[in-house]
């Protein structure tokens, strides 16, 4: 099952306004054994943004296995992204302050107080990808992980290590 498979659960999500609560019941994921963190960031929110499925409609979806890991802040300094979406995560890089202006107050405080984001971002092994590499690749979450490198370039308060989930073969 690939994102293309799921595209009638994408369609009834858009044109019944569905809650991501009926969305995550629906039959069409029964296979899928992920985390609601991770199906309501990659399917609920992304399954059908164009660039998103450009880079990931190819997977497998049920050959994934999600963790919540613990990620040092040196493996986000490089850390790529999607083929469509190269270069989203250094542009939030330069104004990382902005950015986590425009989001929810709690968002800040948590920068400010944990030195990290409040949610995890996905990331996927780039061994899943095609052509496959190694390493691990931001999935979801470009903005958080922009934040970090602007953050770290500006020297504002940054953890030693971050969570993400992660997905692998």
């Amino acid at each position: 099952m690939n994102l293309n498979d799921l595209s009638s659960l994408m369609e009834r999500r858009q044109d019944g306004g569905r809650s991501f609560e009926l969305f995550r019941t629906d039959p069409a994921l029964a296979n899928l054994r992920w985390p609601d963190d991770v199906l309501r960031d990659f399917l609920f929110e992304h399954g059908d943004h164009g660039p998103f499925v450009d880079d990931y409609g190819h997977l497998e979806l049920s050959a994934i296995t999600w963790t919540l890991q613990t990620i040092p802040t040196v493996n986000f300094h490089t850390m790529p992204t999607g083929e469509s979406e190269a270069g989203l995560i250094e542009h939030v890089a330069q104004h990382p302050v902005h950015w986590v202006k425009v989001r929810p107050p709690e968002v800040g405080r948590h920068w400010e107080d944990h030195g990290t984001w409040l949610r995890p971002p996905l990331l996927i092994d780039r061994r899943l990808l095609n052509p496959a590499n190694s390493g691990l690749q931001v999935l979801e979450g470009r903005t958080r992980v922009g934040v970090l490198r602007g953050r770290l370039r500006e020297q504002l308060h940054v953890a030693p290590q971050h969570q993400a989930w992660v997905g692998r073969p």
